[in-house]
């Protein structure tokens, strides 16, 4: 069992600014991304500092898709399918753990 301490970005200002200008931040630490409706979901890192992963969640906590992110690159990331959830987290940190496309995340918000 892996917890994670996400902070949530479910405001348009929230998810615009993301993790833009940090310099560092905890090996279990992350943010989710929570938007009310389904929709293609793309990531880019124009200002982010520090190198990310990313996964694309449906609803019932199955990861969709995963990527790894550059710092400070404006190439697009996007979700394999229509998604609500995206979760970024430490680069390397979904396959360092085995994570990736049908691996199925549990709790809140996944309702399990």
């Amino acid at each position: 069992m892996h917890v994670i301490h996400a902070e949530v970005a479910q405001t348009p200002e929230q998810q615009a600014t993301g993790m833009m200008f940090r310099r560092e931040m905890g090996p279990n630490e992350g943010m989710l991304f929570f938007n009310r409706e389904a929709g293609v979901r793309c990531f880019w890192m124009r200002n982010t500092l520090l190198p990310l992963s990313i996964a694309f969640i449906a609803d019932d906590g199955t990861v969709v898709n995963t990527a790894e992110m550059q710092p400070q690159s404006d190439e697009s990331h996007c979700s394999a399918k229509p998604v609500r959830f995206a979760l970024e987290m430490r680069q390397g940190w979904f396959a360092k753990r085995g994570i990736g496309a049908g691996f199925k995340l549990r709790g809140a918000p996944f309702g399990n």
